[in-house]
């Protein structure tokens, strides 16, 4: 004998109707932490904040470490022009 049953609902209706906790509220809160999360992320990844990361030396700084660097290989001394 096969008997079959046919259930038209939403589901909601079947979360009620199993006695199933109600988690909306809770997917919603999680969300809205994803969305500040992403959003925050992306504030970080403008042109400014990846050079600062990438660079954290001032133009001066940089332009002091290359010369020490290459007058290193060129026999100059910083700060002075051959």
């Amino acid at each position: 004998m096969k008997v079959t049953v046919e259930v038209d609902c939403t589901p909601e209706e079947a979360r009620r109707f199993l006695g199933l906790p109600d988690v909306v509220p809770m997917q919603q809160a999680v969300m809205e932490k994803l969305q500040q999360r992403m959003e925050s992320a992306v504030e970080a990844t403008t042109p400014e904040a990846l050079l600062k990361a990438w660079m954290p030396m001032t133009p001066e700084q940089m332009q002091r470490a290359f010369a020490k660097l290459f007058g290193a290989f060129g026999g100059l001394k910083p700060g002075k022009r051959g």
